[in-house]
């Protein structure tokens, strides 16, 4: 794509305004001569108190325009009146071209909660708030009133999370396989998966290492989540020894919740389930994403549904207090009527949380690589084809069974630019997910790929510090930082 930026304006948030209507773009420096490529051009000036913006669209013989004037005012900062005159003026030129205004309008960010959460805190209320989406930044009616009855849920959790307080992440970056739509730091090769006894025995270290920098800096942990990956790739025993670490290092801390995300049914035994109970887990994940063979097979899940019914049985009889489902609307080789019938399937289970997600497509997928090679078609799409209507199916279905909406985010590239949300029974809510999504307290990381994330007083800046993306290099990293080389634990900044 070829995009051209005049005057005071980000050229990253023009970028990804412009992902919106044209998912999958990249923006080269220079475009190979003779490229038939989109065209965009965003100007931007300021006239008496007034933002004016223009976007132009060239694209497949047509050309389109957009205007957007924002008054500036001391009640919002002049970079936010300008990015939305500018998010205007493109919104109105790409909705042309693509015949249909985008649902979440000119929001580009992972978290628009935490946009209506500020104007909320800003004295607005629910019903302004769902106003103010709609007319300043395009969300559709039914975007903002999800937002708004998320921030509703939520209002509980955000008053656990004061001051001093803090969540700890776990990674475990394992999987039996690679599912194709995946980008995530995870392994499933031999040599990898060979280096998981090396990796327990620095990851324990460095747990141990930041439960010691929390308990000195005087904070209270809250939630403990042990992702992936796929931690149940672990054994039973080393399982045990993961959870055991945990629980000696954290001392007499009574966690509010305790997560073990167990992912891939196939890993899943009653064995590693006792583990998880005996060490107070109180939350697990089983994720399904659909319960269709061929669509499994096709994305690499490398179980069956009933593989996963018998998993889910498992974890429900043992009485372990919340199960997760996860679900992907839109996946390749998926339609509406086999998502529509997973959903039905899940309902008539009645797991405490469910947690749908639209297919977002990731430059390091399989998916991705085979689209690039010509194998795969359609996986970037502004409509989404049928995706839309699987959201609003999965929406209107759980709402109906009394699941409350209680977390969302958005990635790039997802498809029809739809959203994840996690729906929870009344009083079940992940307080992890909502934590860390809406960076409400430090959030601390430890093991390859984590990300410690240290939240500044009243919500200001955060501080994120990235553990080694790798295991080679955090199991390097942790061997250099310990004087006798036998890969010590290092206390967090």
């Amino acid at each position: 794509m070829r995009l051209t930026v005049e005057g005071e304006i980000n050229r990253t948030y023009c970028q990804n305004l412009c992902l919106i209507f044209f998912p999958g773009a990249k923006f080269p420096e220079k475009e190979p001569e003779g490229a038939d490529v989109p065209e965009v051009l965003l100007r931007t000036r300021t006239e008496e108190g007034v933002s004016i913006s223009e976007a132009v669209i060239l694209c497949g013989g047509r050309r389109t325009t957009g205007v957007g004037r924002v008054a500036l005012s001391s009640a919002e900062s002049a970079d936010r009146a300008v990015k939305r005159s500018v998010g205007e003026a493109m919104l109105r030129a790409g909705s042309e071209l693509m015949g249909a205004p985008p649902p979440w309008g000119i929001l580009t960010g992972v978290r628009p909660a935490k946009v209506a959460a500020a104007m909320l805190a800003g004295g607005l209320d629910a019903d302004a708030v769902r106003e103010a989406l709609i007319k300043e930044y395009f969300v559709s009616e039914e975007k903002a009133a999800l937002l708004c009855r998320i921030c509703s849920v939520q209002e509980k959790a955000k008053a656990l999370a004061e001051e001093g307080t803090c969540s700890l992440y776990i990674s475990i970056p394992f999987c039996p396989t690679r599912c194709a739509y995946c980008s995530f730091v995870s392994y499933a090769t031999p040599a990898y998966l060979a280096t998981i006894p090396a990796y327990l025995d620095c990851l324990c270290l460095d747990i141990e290492a930041t439960c010691r920098t929390i308990r000195e800096r005087g904070e209270k942990l809250l939630t403990v989540y042990v992702g992936g990956g796929t931690p149940t790739i672990l054994s039973a025993a080393q399982l045990d020894r993961l959870l055991s670490t945990v629980n000696r290092a954290i001392g007499g801390t009574r966690l509010l919740e305790f997560t073990v995300e167990a992912g891939r049914p196939d890993t899943v035994t009653a064995e590693k389930i006792e583990v998880m109970l005996a060490h107070g887990v109180d939350r697990t994940g089983i994720n399904p994403q659909i319960l269709d063979d061929d669509v499994l097979a096709g994305i690499g899940r490398r179980h069956t549904a009933a593989d996963f019914y018998a998993a889910y049985e498992l974890a429900a009889r043992s009485g372990i207090p919340v199960i997760n489902t996860d679900l992907i609307a839109g996946l390749p080789g998926s339609d509406f009527r086999r998502f529509a019938g997973t959903v039905d399937e899940i309902v008539r289970l009645q797991p405490r949380n469910v947690t749908v997600h639209t297919y977002c497509v990731k430059r390091a997928a399989e998916f991705t690589e085979r689209a690039a090679a010509g194998s795969l078609d359609g996986i970037y799409s502004y409509s989404g084809d049928d995706t839309a209507a699987c959201i609003e199916y999965s929406q209107r279905k759980l709402a109906e069974k009394g699941y409350l909406p209680y977390y969302l985010y958005r990635q790039k590239n997802s498809k029809g630019n739809l959203e994840n949300v996690g729906y929870a029974a009344e009083g079940f809510e992940g307080l992890y997910n909502i934590f860390m999504m809406e960076e409400l307290q430090h959030i601390y990381g430890v093991g390859a790929g984590a990300v410690t994330k240290r939240i500044g007083r009243n919500g200001g800046k955060i501080t994120r510090i990235f553990e080694p993306k790798y295991t080679y290099e955090y199991l390097r990293q942790h061997a250099e930082d310990a004087p006798d080389g036998s890969g010590g634990g290092a206390a967090k900044p």
